[in-house]
């Protein structure tokens, strides 16, 4: 059996996530990292994505972060996200609408309409529909 850490996952609005796991995977802005008990110590900044890890019970659970930052300590991991969603949270139809409403945007392509706001908005939804529809 795998010795465990804590993970602790936070925005600010709620703690999403304060248990043992046993391994971490994040999408880290350098690329994405995995964190086991006794890892190096080391701060990253994270990019948008899923965040993966296997609870106490070996049972793999997924997240969506959406940005902020990771502190991995040998016994600890803390994700301080702008926001997160645990799996079963994910609105699914919400997310449609907004992948549909960013992908008219994109398509317009006016001058007033923001590109980089409208294409982080489409890579948010896409995450979003791809961790919820996967079981």
């Amino acid at each position: 059996m795998a010795e465990k850490l804590f993970l602790e996952v936070v925005t600010p609005q709620k703690a999403i996530v304060s248990e043992e796991a046993e391994i971490v995977v994040a999408p880290g802005s350098e690329g994405e990292f995995g964190a086991l008990k006794g890892h190096t110590t080391f701060l990253t900044s994270l990019k948008t994505g899923p965040m993966r890890y296997k609870d106490a019970t070996g049972k793999e659970r997924v997240l969506f972060i959406n940005g902020g930052f990771c502190e991995v300590l040998p016994d600890k991991v803390t994700v301080l996200a702008e926001s997160a969603e645990r799996r079963a949270d994910i609105d699914v139809a919400r997310a449609m609408e907004a992948k549909e409403r960013a992908e008219q945007r994109i398509a317009q392509k006016q001058a007033d309409i923001d590109l980089v706001r409208a294409e982080a908005s489409l890579r948010r939804a896409l995450y979003r529909l791809k961790i919820a529809e996967t079981k």
